[in-house]
């Protein structure tokens, strides 16, 4: 087990509730991840993450965190999962991830988790307890409805099928969950077809939004990676890359607006959110300022 040492864990953002989930803190708990999704932003040179495939845990995080959190004179919405996946395997043994929601739970924080693990399950009671007085978003990202095609991007992954049962769960828990469907990787998954897939089935588990961005972010080191990933698996497309996108950092879907209105338009009659400040209205309540035992 490798740990590496930090001198913080909560980290304040700037909420932007036009671009992302109402959040005032991120934690991050690991660094790196083990999934090895071929798209992951966390991969540039700027987060500093060396051999990212490898997770690490950061020491003493769970005393750092309480130590942060009983400090702060407000208490707000905190995202799980916005650098390395809170749900990794390691999460299993360590249950730092849980340790944290012990703590938001105990000072009156909200949560927003963001995982392609069908380990969140394990805490669900957790979560139900939070739910009754705090703000609880679960998001579980899916990008493709392709089994062969996502064993390519998101080749260490839960399947789809472990990650759709994990929200049909918390659904009937009346915990709010909802897909990340992003990124969607133009010329790779960025069509109808599996956006109509992935819609579907998320109704089907009675999902409560899906929010999706249509392309992917490529910077740097994670460029050379992912264009790694395109010469073994899809090297015509290369050419179709350098010709759009050149070296820009966001490289948008050219079906992007196409896409868009399917979402919506298909989404919308299924009672299923897709506008990012319908979700964030929908989920977010002024966390109550509380010290509770657990």
């Amino acid at each position: 087990m490798d740990y590496i040492d930090t001198k913080t864990i909560l980290t304040r953002v700037k909420s932007n509730d036009s671009l992302w989930f109402h959040a005032d803190y991120n934690i991050n708990l690991y660094r790196g991840c083990s999934f090895g999704c071929v798209y992951c932003d966390s991969r540039s040179i700027c987060y500093g993450i060396e051999d990212f495939d490898k997770v690490k845990a950061k020491r003493n995080a769970i005393e750092i965190l309480e130590k942060e959190l009983s400090s702060k004179r407000k208490v707000g919405v905190c995202t799980l999962g916005a650098m390395s996946d809170p749900y990794n395997p390691l999460e299993k043994e360590l249950e730092l991830t849980r340790k944290s929601l012990q703590l938001l739970k105990k000072y009156g924080f909200g949560v927003v988790i963001v995982t392609k693990s069908n380990l969140v399950i394990r805490d669900i009671e957790l979560l139900k307890q939070m739910n009754e007085f705090l703000p609880v978003l679960v998001n579980f990202t899916i990008t493709t409805s392709n089994p062969h095609l996502k064993a390519i991007i998101e080749p260490n992954s839960p399947s789809n099928e472990e990650r759709f049962e994990a929200i049909e769960q918390l659904s009937k828990a009346k915990i709010k969950t909802g897909i990340t469907m992003m990124p969607l990787l133009p010329f790779i998954n960025d069509n109808e077809d599996n956006l109509n897939a992935i819609i579907k089935e998320a109704s089907k588990r009675q999902a409560h939004h899906i929010y999706a961005h249509f392309g992917v972010t490529l910077r740097d080191r994670q460029r050379d990676y992912y264009y790694s990933f395109l010469k073994n698996n899809f090297p015509e497309l290369i050419l179709e890359y350098e010709k759009y996108y050149q070296n820009s950092y966001y490289c948008n879907s050219k079906k992007a607006n196409v896409l868009i209105n399917l979402l919506q338009k298909t989404a919308k009659p299924l009672g299923i959110l897709t506008d990012i400040q319908e979700i964030n209205k929908s989920f977010y309540r002024v966390p109550e300022q509380l010290s509770l035992d657990f």
